[in-house]
């Protein structure tokens, strides 16, 4: 499929205006057309925390206990059961007795991300009732492993190792989490990102129980101390450890000996806990149960919001790029030459901040590709979105674009016959609540058993699972 690139060829014979910034370089998404409509429940519900509604970020399954585990920012992990319903919280990182202080002043901080150990429910194993937490926090006395070199300290994110004595508790029932890995963060936001084991993974395979972290590129803007080309340094990367190695600078993890940089002599000084570099807020990633295809959504500057298949030691272009464009700066791109550095990864899918479908500023999340038979339209197709708006879009898993918005169709919702976006739910669902209407969503994703998705947001507390068109159900 041809790519449309808006005024290149324009740039192009005016030269001069080449480096001229470009805050809208790609063609609008296509509102209509490659529409899927897909119907959805209303699952279960997290309570509310002071009268705010969850701020849900990521939804797993545990399939050896039967439940799924959803987290809200301000601290709290909970466990919901396969048939929905109620949630029971499972953990309060705040609690007294774990002395961890959740940084979730603001919307970009808190408790980031989760994962359940590949031996979580098997007794005996060395990864049993192990959990990990990777969390914004505000003590940063204790010394960090990493720092970004000659700039603040907003706050730190910590990686914690958590064990509980029984994992099909009710409750977690283990003692206070052993530290990681502890990251000072110059800026107050986009600092962490997902952490997740690889789902396709069996034992005896070289991924098998290693844990990939999203780790931004520290914050502010631009990557102003120029840390995600840096191989040096762990900001702008994807990272990938063996929480329960040892070989590590700390002790407290292990450096797997297949990681792109361990052993390159090219890369001297090069971390060997870097799997990918060049990304700038790697806020989800997933795999393509079908082949092992790992795609992340990667949250861009002012301009361009990008979805790109990660491969070892790729490189992903921030802040050199930004999608398929030269960055300029917070104004716009440089649109001649999109493309053009073949060391370079660039992405499958993108769009930029002015498409008119969108609302507020536009920040893609992600991520599912969905290969399961309960809705055949979705087969076959990587499911992402936009974070503030709601938008929830595909393209396809088996033919993969190149880049651009051509190939992206969105996903509505079917209520009641009619089709909505995930933001007009949200809204009606604050009228019944007697809250004020949100203005935009905070779209996550989150994967059950059987390959089913299920929609996560920050203003109503529900979460919701898809199903196939007119299959609708749940209390509204």
């Amino acid at each position: 499929m041809k790519t449309t690139w808006i005024a290149a060829a324009a740039l192009v014979i005016a030269a001069p205006a080449a480096a001229q910034p470009v805050s809208d370089p790609l063609a609008p998404l296509r509102a209509s057309e490659g529409v899927i409509r897909v119907g959805y429940t209303e699952f279960a519900t997290l309570p509310d925390v002071d009268g705010d509604a969850a701020r849900m970020m990521l939804l797993v399954d545990e399939p050896g206990t039967a439940r799924l585990f959803v987290n809200d920012m301000r601290g709290r992990l909970y466990t919901i059961g396969y048939g929905g319903g109620a949630s029971t919280e499972y953990l309060n990182l705040e609690a007294r007795e774990w002395g961890v202080p959740v940084q979730a002043a603001s919307r970009e901080t808190g408790f980031q991300s989760f994962a359940l150990h590949p031996q979580f429910n098997e007794p005996g194993s060395p990864g049993y009732g192990k959990l990990y937490t990777w969390t914004d926090v505000t003590d940063t006395a204790p010394r960090p492993d990493y720092t970004p070199g000659g700039s603040g300290d907003a706050h730190d994110t910590v990686l914690l190792e958590w064990t509980a004595r029984t994992p099909g508790a009710a409750r977690y029932d283990g003692e206070a989490p052993r530290e990681v890995l502890r990251v000072q963060q110059p800026f107050g936001n986009h600092n962490g990102g997902e952490i997740a084991f690889n789902p396709l993974a069996r034992p005896g395979d070289a991924d098998y129980g290693l844990l990939y972290i999203g780790n931004a590129d520290g914050g502010s803007g631009g990557d102003p101390l120029n840390l995600a080309q840096n191989l040096a340094s762990p900001y702008g990367k994807i990272l990938r450890i063996d929480p329960l190695g040892s070989n590590s600078a700390n002790g407290e993890y292990g450096v797997p000996a297949d990681n792109p940089f361990v052993s390159n002599d090219e890369a001297a000084g090069a971390l060997g806990e870097i799997y990918a570099l060049g990304v700038r807020n790697p806020q989800r990633f997933g795999w393509d149960p079908a082949n092992g295809n790992l795609f992340v959504a990667d949250i861009g500057q002012n301009t361009v919001e990008e979805v790109s298949r990660v491969t070892p030691g790729a490189n992903l272009g921030w802040n050199v790029w930004e999608g398929s464009f030269r960055f300029v700066s917070r104004e716009g791109v440089n649109t001649a030459g999109p493309r053009s550095d073949p060391a370079m990864t660039y992405p499958i899918a993108e769009y930029d901040h002015t498409d008119p479908i969108l609302h507020n500023r536009a920040a893609v999340t992600g991520l599912h590709v969905y290969r399961s038979d309960e809705i055949p339209a979705l087969r076959g197709r990587i499911l992402f979105g936009d974070n503030p708006s709601g938008e929830v879009f595909h393209v396809s898993a088996d033919d993969l674009p190149d880049g651009g918005q051509d190939a992206i169709g969105r996903i509505l919702l079917n209520d009641g016959g009619e089709a909505k976006t995930l933001l007009q739910l949200v809204r009606e669902k604050n009228a019944q609540q007697g809250k004020p209407p949100t203005e935009r969503v905070d779209l996550r994703f989150g994967s059950g058993p059987d390959g089913q998705v299920f929609l996560l947001n920050k203003h109503d507390g529900v979460v919701r699972r898809l199903v196939p068109d007119g299959q609708t159900s749940g209390d509204r």
